[in-house]
C-alpha cells in the first residue's frame, strides 16, 4: 500500500457520520445563538496558540525534510490565524476584554492537549498520518460554518477569514504529508499508532463540539 493509498483509508475509516457535529449544523442553518460563535472564537485562540507551539516540537522533531517541512507549515498556518480570531469573536458580539478575559472549558482543550502529548510522544510519521485524516473533517466544518456565518449572521469577510482559512484547500500541506508518509514507507516504517491517534484525534474534536453545546 502506497501513501496515498494510506491516507484515502485512514480517511475513509475515521470520518464523523453526518449527524455527529450538530453544533456545525446549527450554525450552519442560522440556528445556534451567537453565544456559541463567541466561545467558539476564545476557544480557538487558546488551542490555536497551543497548536503553533506543537507543531513547532515537532518540526524540531522529525527528522524526515518533508515531515519537517509538513509541522513547519502547519505551525506557520497557526501563527497566521491567530491574529484574526479577535474579529470574529467581535463580530459574534463578545468584547475585547471578555476575549482575552477568557477562560477556557477542559472538554474544548482535550484536543490541543492531546496533540501535544503526541508531539512528545508519538512516531512523527504517525502524527501526520492521523492530523491529515482529521484535517478532511476540519476543514468541511470551516466551509459550512463560513457559509452559515455570512448568510444567517451578517458575518463579512474579516469575521470568517479564520473559517475560511481552514475551509481552503491547502495541496502544499497535502503533498509535503504524503511524500513524508511514503518516504517513511520505503524505510520500512509500518502505521504502529496512527490510527489510535487519528481516531483519539477525531473523538477529542467532537468532544470540542458537544462541549460548545
Amino acid at each position: 500500500m502506497n501513501a496515498k493509498e494510506l491516507v484515502a483509508r485512514i480517511r475513509t475509516e475515521l470520518h464523523p457520520g453526518d449527524h455527529d457535529n450538530l453544533v456545525v449544523k446549527l450554525i450552519e442553518t442560522g440556528q445556534a445563538p451567537r453565544a456559541v460563535i463567541q466561545t467558539f472564537a476564545a476557544e480557538e485562540n487558546h488551542i490555536v496558540s497551543s497548536d503553533w507551539r506543537t507543531f513547532l516540537a515537532l518540526a524540531s522533531k522529525a527528522e524526515e525534510p518533508n515531515a519537517r517541512a509538513f509541522f513547519t507549515l502547519l505551525a506557520g498556518g497557526e501563527e497566521l490565524v491567530l491574529p484574526m480570531l479577535p474579529a470574529l469573536a467581535e463580530a459574534a458580539g463578545m468584547s475585547a476584554k471578555d476575549f482575552q478575559n477568557y477562560e477556557p472549558f477542559p472538554g474544548c482543550q482535550a484536543y490541543p492537549a492531546y496533540q501535544a502529548w503526541m508531539a512528545l510522544n508519538g512516531d512523527p510519521a504517525d502524527v501526520v498520518l492521523a492530523i491529515l485524516a482529521n484535517f478532511t473533517a476540519w476543514g468541511g466544518y470551516c466551509a459550512r460554518m463560513a457559509k452559515g456565518l455570512r448568510e444567517h449572521y451578517g458575518f463579512g469577510d474579516e469575521a470568517c477569514a479564520f473559517v475560511d482559512f481552514f475551509a481552503t484547500p491547502a495541496p502544499q500541506l497535502e503533498e509535503r504529508a504524503i511524500a513524508a508518509i511514503q518516504a517513511s514507507l520505503d524505510a520500512g516504517w509500518q502505521p504502529k499508532h496512527a490510527w489510535r491517534y487519528g481516531r483519539l484525534l477525531q473523538a477529542y474534536e467532537l468532544q470540542f463540539w458537544s462541549t460548545l453545546a
